[in-house]
C-alpha cells in the first residue's frame, strides 16, 4: 500500500508545488502553492487537529518572537509575510533545532505538526530547499549574520571583550577536484569542507563564522571572519582579545590585525628548538616570580618580514631548579599583563571545541554542497536555531541548560507526545504527561499574557496572527 505521505516542490516562477508520492516515481500534477493557498491549508490544518511526538518544537515559538526570527527571514528572503520563501527558511531553521539529515527524502516531519510550525501545510523538498538557497548570495547570508548578532548582542548574549577563532574542518566526500586538509603529519591528506568561527568565550555564544573552499587558509580566511565580527560587536572602547591557535601564526595575519581592525590578538608560537633556546638564553632576574614554580616576562619581538612589529613576546617558565625549568611563549599585538592573559584569558581559549562538540550536530558537522553561497545560507539558518535553543535553556535552567543540542532535540523536540489545535484567536498546544512539567508550566501556561508583559507582541505573523498557549495534561 502506498503510503499518502507527501513532500511539495516549490517552483518560485510558477508559485506552484509539485507532490512527491512517497515509494513511487509519479509524478502528480502541480499544486498552487500561493499565498492564499498557503493560508487555506494551514487554517484547515488547525481546524482538523493534529497529533504527534514533534510538538516539543512549539516551545521555540515564544524565543522566536522575542529575538525577531521572522523579520530575520523576511529580510533575507526579500519576500513579505505571506509569501512561501521565508516559510522555507523557517523549515530550514526547524530542521536544525531537530539535529536531522535527510529529513525530506525520508518523509518523516509531515502529519506532525512540523509543517504547521513553519506556517505551511506541507513540508517542503529538498530541490525547494536548495532552489531558495541557491537564489541568495553569500553578501546576504553575511547581512543575516550581521542582523542577527546586532539582535543578540542587544540581548545581552555577548560580553564582547575576550574572543576565539577557530576553523571547524568537516570531512568532504565530494567528488570534486580540491585542495586535501592534513591534521598532522601521520595522518593521510583528505578533503575538508571548512568554516570559520569566532566565539564570546565568556558567554560561550558564537558571533559568527565564514566559509570557504578547501584551499582557503588560515591566514585568508581570519580577515573577514574579523571584520563581521568587529561589524557585530562594534567595539569602541578597550580593544577585544582575540584567543587562537598555532595555525594563526603568521607574518600577514598579526600584521593584518594590528593595522586594520580594533581587536588584540594572542597565538601561541610554534615550540621549535631555535624558541627554546631563545627562551633559556632569557636572563633569570628578567623573570617576575608569581607562585612557586610559575615565573612571567614579556620582551618586543619582530616577526621576519613583518611591517607592523614589534610586536609583545610573553613567557611563561614552569619549575624552580634550572635544569628542570619549561617555557612557553605566546605572541601578542601588544603587551598585555602576563598571569591575567596567560593563566585566566587563554585557557578560555577551549570553549570553542567545547561549543563544536555541544552544538555541530544543528548543521555544522556535514557538508552536504559545496556551493559556498548555499552552504552560508543553510548555516546561518543554524545560527538562527543555535541563538533561539540558547534564549529556551537560559529560561528554562537545569537540566535543559546542561544538554547538548542532540540530547535536547531528542529528549523535548522529538520526544513529546501532544496535539494541536484552535480555539477562537489561540493555538492550544497540549503536552500529555510531559517530562520536568512542573518547569515548563510556569514559562509557557498562559503565554500570550507572559509576552505582552514584556512589550511583545503574541500573534505569530507567519501563523496569520493567531496567538499561541500550552497546555500541560
Amino acid at each position: 500500500m502506498v503510503s499518502k505521505k507527501k513532500l511539495y516542490q516549490y517552483h518560485p516562477q510558477r508559485e506552484l508545488a509539485s507532490v512527491d508520492t512517497y515509494r513511487t516515481k509519479k509524478k502528480v500534477q502541480a499544486q498552487p502553492a500561493d499565498a492564499a493557498s498557503l493560508e487555506r491549508g494551514v487554517r484547515q490544518l488547525l481546524a482538523d487537529k493534529i497529533s504527534g511526538d514533534m510538538v516539543g518544537l512549539w516551545l521555540l515559538v515564544p524565543e522566536h518572537l522575542r529575538l525577531g526570527t521572522w523579520d530575520l527571514l523576511a529580510g533575507w528572503s526579500g519576500q513579505p509575510t505571506p509569501r512561501l520563501e521565508p516559510r522555507l527558511a523557517l523549515q530550514l531553521v526547524h530542521e536544525a533545532a531537530l539535529c536531522v539529515t535527510g529529513v525530506r527524502q525520508s518523509r518523516c516531519l509531515s502529519q506532525k505538526g512540523f509543517e504547521l510550525l513553519n506556517g505551511l501545510p506541507f513540508v517542503a523538498t529538498d530541490q525547494a530547499i536548495h532552489n531558495l538557497l541557491d537564489a541568495h548570495s553569500v553578501a546576504q547570508a553575511e547581512a543575516l549574520q550581521k542582523n542577527l548578532g546586532w539582535l543578540r548582542r542587544a540581548r545581552g548574549h555577548f560580553q564582547g571583550q575576550l574572543l576565539a577563532i577557530d576553523p571547524h574542518r568537516t570531512r568532504s566526500y565530494s567528488k570534486r577536484l580540491m585542495c586535501r586538509y592534513r591534521a598532522d603529519e601521520t595522518s593521510r591528506p583528505f578533503k575538508v569542507a571548512p568554516t570559520f568561527f569566532c566565539l564570546d568565550v565568556d558567554t560561550h555564544q558564537p558571533v559568527c563564522f565564514t566559509s570557504g573552499t578547501s584551499a582557503l587558509s588560515v591566514s585568508q580566511a581570519t580577515p573577514p571572519l574579523l571584520a563581521l565580527a568587529a561589524a557585530i560587536l562594534n567595539p569602541t572602547s578597550a580593544a577585544p582579545l582575540v584567543l587562537a591557535d598555532t595555525e594563526h601564526y603568521t607574518t600577514a595575519l598579526f600584521d593584518h590585525v594590528s593595522q586594520n581592525t580594533p581587536f588584540d590578538l594572542l597565538v601561541p608560537m610554534p615550540d621549535s628548538r631555535l624558541l627554546l633556546q631563545s627562551l633559556q638564553q632569557i636572563p633569570s632576574e628578567q623573570f617576575h616570580p608569581h607562585w612557586a614554580g610559575f615565573a612571567t616576562t614579556q620582551r618586543p619581538y619582530t616577526l621576519k618580514g613583518s611591517l607592523a612589529g614589534p610586536f609583545c613576546q610573553l613567557v611563561q617558565r614552569c619549575g624552580e631548579k634550572p635544569d628542570d625549568c619549561r617555557f612557553k611563549a605566546f605572541l601578542a599585538t601588544r603587551p598585555h599583563p602576563e598571569v591575567q592573559t596567560l593563566t585566566q584569558h587563554f585557557p578560555k581559549r577551549w570553549h570553542v571545541e567545547e561549543f563544536f562538540n555541544a552544538h555541530q550536530a544543528l548543521g555544522w558537522n556535514r557538508a552536504g554542497t559545496l556551493n559556498l553561497n548555499v552552504r552560508y545560507g543553510h548555516m546561518s539558518m543554524a545560527l538562527i536555531a543555535q541563538a533561539a535553543l540558547h534564549q529556551f535553556r537560559q529560561r528554562l535552567g537545569l537540566p535543559y541548560s546542561d544538554w547538548d543540542s542532540s540530547h535536547l532535540a531528542r529528549a523535548l523536540f522529538h520526544g513529546l507526545d501532544g496535539d494541536i489545535r484552535v480555539e477562537q484567536d489561540t493555538i492550544l498546544v497540549t503536552f500529555y504527561n510531559a517530562p520536568h512539567v512542573e518547569q515548563l508550566r510556569p514559562h509557557y501556561q498562559d503565554l500570550p499574557r507572559q509576552l505582552e508583559q514584556e512589550h511583545i507582541d503574541p500573534r505569530i505573523p507567519w501563523l496569520y496572527h493567531y496567538k499561541l498557549d500550552f497546555r500541560f495534561k
